[in-house]
């Protein structure tokens, strides 16, 4: 029993274990930036009063975020990389950092977007009215009025995905980049497979998940439109 529980490879390994996680914390700050400005661009093309940009939006988060993140990813790694020579670094796991971010957030982007959406029906449909009775333009009404309302309403479910996006680095590893769940699978090879190195590694996830749920829970208050 004492075995299975047996904690000691993860302090035996610490430092490849926080560079692990340090490698995981790069790549989930920088995915949701960009998943963000993505999606953001996304839910713009999807209420544009254009057809060929709403049917351009719809038919990328659709076949987007119904595919597998695997596939995505190795799409980045494999297709892009391998196959059409496309590079962002000379050194390796720089590219194969780069290729992960890429696909993390043109996956994660779908879901962005959706939220994004559902947060502009909550806005009055009078306010966009209103804007063009003015003289405002599409985009400017979007930035001006529309958007930094339903930003402000769908603060808890962003942080929802931000949460899924996290717990999704540990496909990443598909791509070819080391980070945390790479390293829980060369501990299991080095010490064989135990309880102790699995919940340690759950910890240590839980220990970015639990601060960023509350992080968006404590803005999704602070930020609360009034109705």
């Amino acid at each position: 029993m004492g075995e299975i529980f047996d904690f000691s490879p993860i302090f035996e390994s610490f430092d490849r274990v926080w560079a692990g996680f340090q490698s995981t914390i790069q790549l989930s700050v920088a995915s949701a930036i960009l998943s963000l400005v993505l999606g953001t661009i996304l839910v713009a093309m999807r209420v544009a009063p254009i057809p060929l940009l709403r049917a351009a939006g719809t038919i990328y988060v659709n076949a987007v975020r119904n595919t597998p993140l695997t596939l995505v990813l190795l799409f980045s790694s494999l297709a892009i990389s391998d196959t059409l020579h496309i590079v962002v670094s000379d050194v390796p796991r720089t590219n194969y950092y780069w290729f992960g971010v890429f696909g993390l957030s043109a996956y994660t982007a779908c879901f962005v977007c959706e939220v994004l959406r559902s947060g502009i029906n909550t806005v009055p449909l009078g306010q966009a009215e209103a804007a063009r009775s003015i003289g405002l333009t599409f985009a400017q009404s979007l930035r001006i009025i529309i958007l930094p309302q339903a930003f402000r309403t769908v603060i808890a479910p962003l942080g929802s995905v931000f949460i899924a996006m996290i717990k999704n680095t540990t496909v990443v590893i598909v791509a070819s980049y080391a980070e945390a769940a790479a390293i829980m699978k060369d501990l299991f090879e080095d010490y064989s497979a135990s309880l102790g190195i699995f919940i340690g590694f759950a910890i240590g996830f839980m220990v970015l998940t639990l601060p960023t749920g509350y992080f968006f829970g404590w803005l999704a208050k602070r930020l609360a439109v009034a109705r």
